[in-house]
């Protein structure tokens, strides 16, 4: 069995296609605008806010006649009012390694706003078990010893299985991936698997501030910590409305503006 911990990459995020909004903003009246935001995915929520006012400058709209400068101080008040729709048109997209399938079956009742695409066990042959190890198991050395007998003990039946069909031998993968499918029901909710997940900003403040509450599953919370960590500094001004509290070793991401 190996110990592993969840890890997070962000692979993909939301980029402007700057010649049609330059279009736009001609079509507008606003042809000078331009945007302070330190990310396109910022800047884009910024767009589709201002668009709804024709607020890009004051005498765009006659009731207009002040407009609030800079992103930041921008998207500081659509998250103070609770404008979360306009934080949903941009989209990031992680994936998730080395998390259990404790973790995936919790997130994948985040359903609005994200994506899914999960390992199929159904093709991917399980040899080697990885596992996260819950704080209370990894401080007792009868609870560790307990926990990884067991899964080198449902490591070793999917070896044991392997063998006894001879799958290594089959030529037809069709008779693989039902293999594989019948021997994964042998392995533990607590594997370790990779999950692709993408969200729009309001989605993804939603899960943060519930996946990071003391109440929540100690993986999923060291899971989101993590996001957390990564998306404030990627992306300041979405996420500048947040203070951090450390409960039980694990951030607890806060915020006035959870109505967003």
């Amino acid at each position: 069995m190996k110990e592993v911990k969840p890890r997070v990459f962000l692979v993909g995020e939301t980029r402007i296609i700057e010649s049609g909004l330059k279009d736009y903003l001609r079509h507008v009246g606003a042809p000078e605008w331009h945007t302070d935001a330190p990310s396109d995915a910022e800047a884009l929520c910024e767009v589709m806010g201002r668009l709804c006012y024709r607020s890009f400058e004051p005498g765009l709209n006659p009731n207009v006649t002040k407009v609030r400068e800079g992103n930041a101080p921008y998207l500081a008040n659509i998250i103070r009012v609770g404008h979360g729709s306009v934080l949903e048109h941009s989209v990031l997209n992680f994936i998730f390694a080395d998390v259990s399938r404790v973790v995936t079956h919790e997130l994948v009742r985040h359903r609005q706003g994200t994506a899914v695409s999960q390992e199929s066990l159904r093709f991917v042959r399980l040899d080697a078990l990885s596992a996260y190890v819950p704080t209370h198991i990894r401080e007792s050395e009868q609870g560790m010893e307990i926990f990884v007998r067991t899964v080198e003990q449902l490591e070793a039946l999917q070896r044991e299985l392997a063998e006894l069909f001879e799958i290594d031998r089959a030529e037809n993968f069709d008779l693989k991936k039902k293999l594989t499918s019948a021997f994964r029901r042998l392995a533990p909710i607590g594997l370790a698997t990779t999950i692709g997940w993408s969200c729009n900003f309001r989605a993804l403040r939603h899960v943060i501030e519930t996946r990071t509450d003391p109440h929540a599953e100690e993986e999923i919370r060291f899971l989101f910590g993590q996001v957390y960590e990564l998306v404030r500094e990627r992306y300041p001004n979405i996420f500048a409305d947040y203070t951090v509290e450390m409960v039980d070793g694990l951030p607890w991401v806060r915020t006035p503006n959870r109505k967003v």
